[in-house]
């Protein structure tokens, strides 16, 4: 109890009875004030009320205590009493122990407060200027820093890393999109207000020479930039608004994808980005050695592909519009004209799946290639994914990243099993695996569901190309096979700890069947006639399938969710920044 407690519960008791009662079953040290009315539970808190009043009147104080379960107040004993004032005793001289810990650590705060305000008063005055005896510095990018060794150079970037060692000398790690670089600065480098002020974040830029770093020590690529000049280009706040207070390791999915602008900085969500780009160059790469020619089809469209329940609608000039689900119907109309093409574009899909491997918008690998096989289509997605990673990991830089992202990552040159629908569903009821909606088997004709898909491709370890999947549950344009027309000439590559990333199928190239394909799914053809004046001018057996290039990364990369390979992922609930 403070002092000025102790005086307010002092006042409120009953000075005429001359008793401090103590209820041991009813009382409140806290709420209590010594009276019948409201006793304390304890006798020490009596002690202490009665040794705050003034010393004239403490004698004439009685305390009075109830036990639990007694009806009357009865003094207390000489030995209670005793006990209670020795542990009045040791409160007291530990409150004022404490009292001088707080005033003599405020002190030596202030103290040190003073001396960092006096220091940074002093660094203003110290002003660098650029040694004219120095070679003029050569601007460069830190990922040019190896062949520059020995060399003068200037360097912009973010202090991605900062640490003070004592008093003259302090260690950046620079970043500035192309790569990182440690950089030293001693003595009176350190000893500026920008040096005594910087922050994470900070741009900056530093001067000085690129040395390999001593035997023993590490750094990025085994040098470090010993600085012999630098300056400040803007400076990032600090205090509660520094980087670190806005986002960390802790930090809540919901903080971390409305702070999104600022974790693409950090060392992860970076490096997936940049392997993001190199993966899709190295899909323009394997499509233009293949000899396809890439085209740009409109994102606005008034037809479906996969189904209406997941299209995003919009008034375009007073029609009904949606975004597009898929390029595809797009892409066959371009077969005539230029042979095999591809496109790298944004689809949409309204889908209120909230999970890891579900976008709203994604970016879609989509291809066609007319007069092929199934076969022809299988080989063709197999070689494809195999030659865009054998493409990114050929190039050292990328390679690393992924090294450090996927641990134990390697390519796989082995053939991709290749396994019927049917066969799958056999292989899940085998292992015990039921339906989640009613506990029974999987039958022929049921759509498998993402976790048991999840199961069969994690335990089997390898990718899988599953294929023939019955028509019901495909979408409309997939041809029946001639052997079995309960199934479709269709296929989803399913990959080790994504499931599903392709999904493709031979087109139904034979006008009526398409018409009849319309009128099963209760479609009306008059929208789609430039569509099916593709089977009317000059047909061809083709086929094609789409890749969603965020579920390759999160193969490629080992990411949780597909929301973590792409800028600004857009999904239920979430539409920025």
């Amino acid at each position: 109890m403070t002092a000025d407690e102790l005086a307010s519960r002092a006042e409120q008791m009953s000075l005429s009875d001359n008793f401090v009662f103590v209820d041991e079953s009813a009382g409140s040290d806290e709420t209590g004030h010594g009276t019948k009315e409201a006793p304390f539970k304890t006798p020490l808190a009596a002690v202490a009320v009665v040794a705050g009043m003034p010393e004239e009147k403490q004698a004439a104080f009685k305390i009075q205590v109830r036990k639990a379960g007694d009806e009357e107040y009865v003094e207390i004993t000489a030995s209670a009493l005793k006990k209670a004032k020795k542990a009045h005793d040791i409160s007291v001289k530990k409150a004022k122990k404490q009292a001088e810990q707080a005033a003599s650590d405020q002190a030596q705060n202030e103290a040190k407060l003073a001396e960092e305000q006096r220091k940074l008063e002093e660094s203003k005055k110290i002003v660098l200027a650029e040694n004219p005896a120095l070679p003029k510095a050569k601007q460069i990018k830190i990922m040019d820093a190896v062949n520059n060794r020995n060399t003068r150079v200037k360097v912009f970037g973010w202090v991605n890393r900062l640490r003070v060692q004592g008093k003259d000398m302090m260690f950046i790690v620079l970043r500035d999109g192309t790569g990182y670089l440690q950089c030293v600065l001693t003595n009176e480098l350190c000893h500026t207000y920008d040096a005594l002020t910087l922050t994470l974040e900070s741009t900056v830029a530093l001067y000085g020479e690129i040395k390999e770093v001593p035997e023993g020590k590490t750094a990025p690529d085994g040098h470090e930039l010993v600085v012999d000049f630098w300056e400040v280009v803007a400076k990032a706040p600090g205090g509660d608004d520094a980087v670190t207070n806005r986002l960390n390791a802790e930090s809540d999915p919901s903080i971390l994808y409305q702070q999104r602008h600022l974790v693409i900085r950090g060392d992860v969500a970076s490096s997936v980005l940049k392997v993001r780009s190199r993966v899709m160059r190295a899909f323009r790469d394997h499509f233009d050695s293949a000899g396809y020619f890439e085209v740009s089809p409109p994102c606005m469209v008034q037809t479906q592909v996969e189904g209406g329940s997941t299209l995003f609608s919009f008034n375009y000039y007073g029609e009904n519009a949606y975004l597009t689900q898929s390029s595809q119907l797009y892409l066959e109309t371009c077969l005539p004209s230029m042979g095999a093409v591809y496109t790298l574009s944004e689809s949409y899909r309204a889908e209120k799946s909230n999970t890891r491997r579900h976008l709203s918008e994604y970016t879609h690998c989509e291809a066609e290639i007319p007069f092929i096989s199934f076969d022809d289509l299988l080989d063709g997605i197999e070689n494809m994914v195999k030659d865009v990673v054998n493409r990114v990991w050929a190039e050292p830089t990328t390679r690393a990243m992924i090294e450090q992202l996927n641990p134990g990552f390697k390519p796989n040159n082995e053939p991709f099993l290749r396994m019927r629908y049917e066969d799958a569903i056999k292989w899940l009821n085998e292992r015990g695996i039921k339906r989640e909606e009613d506990g029974k088997d999987f039958e022929f004709g049921d759509d498998i569901p993402e976790a048991p898909e999840r199961f069969m491709t994690d335990t089997i370890g390898k990718p899988i190309l599953l294929t023939h999947f019955p028509g019901p549950i495909k979408a409309f344009y997939m041809p029946a096979t001639k052997e079995d027309p309960r199934v479709t000439e269709s296929v989803d590559l399913l990959m080790p700890g994504v499931g599903e990333i392709v999904g493709g199928s031979m087109r139904i190239w034979d006008y009526d069947s398409l018409l009849a394909a319309y009128k099963r799914e209760g479609l009306d053809p008059a929208p789609y006639y430039w569509y099916l004046d593709q089977r009317k001018y000059g047909s061809c057996p083709h086929g094609g399938f789409g890749l969603g290039v965020e579920r390759f990364l999160a193969w490629l990369t080992n990411r949780f969710t597909v929301r973590e390979c792409c800028l600004y992922p857009r999904f239920v609930g979430r539409c920025q920044p």
